[in-house]
């Protein structure tokens, strides 16, 4: 049995389960997009498909930067930021068009998980202290 000497803090174990989490909801809004795509009686096809590349293509790189975060891949840590800095305006637009209720809790995550990828445990995991 081997013992890892130096365990994943717990400030970056939280960051991937949340960035794995993030990965599958922003998957099943593709899935759906997906459907819709294909169910769709009108539709500006190119938008269409571009709205569901790019909704892909987040899940695809949240998963992907979850598994390189959990392997202390230091190189991760700012597209990981980048993209929870990213709901701040998301949020903030939901909250000017009267969904606060989904607005307020994505800007509390992005900064929440931005917070947790700054932290000194996880400065210190990932090489940077």
């Amino acid at each position: 049995m081997t013992i890892d000497p130096d365990p994943i803090p717990v400030t970056l174990r939280w960051a991937v389960h949340i960035l794995r989490a993030e990965a599958v909801a922003v998957g099943l809004v593709a899935a759906w997009l997906v459907w819709s795509d294909l169910t769709a009686t009108t539709t500006d096809l190119p938008s269409a498909l571009l709205v569901t590349a790019f909704a892909v293509g987040a899940a695809v790189a949240l998963w992907a930067l979850g598994g390189a975060l959990v392997r202390r891949r230091a190189g991760a840590r700012a597209p990981a930021i980048v993209l929870q800095l990213m709901l701040l305006p998301i949020g903030w637009f939901m909250i000017q068009g009267g969904l606060g209720w989904l607005g307020v809790p994505l800007i509390a995550l992005g900064l929440g998980v931005t917070g947790l990828l700054v932290s000194s445990p996880t400065n210190r995991a990932l090489g940077f202290e």
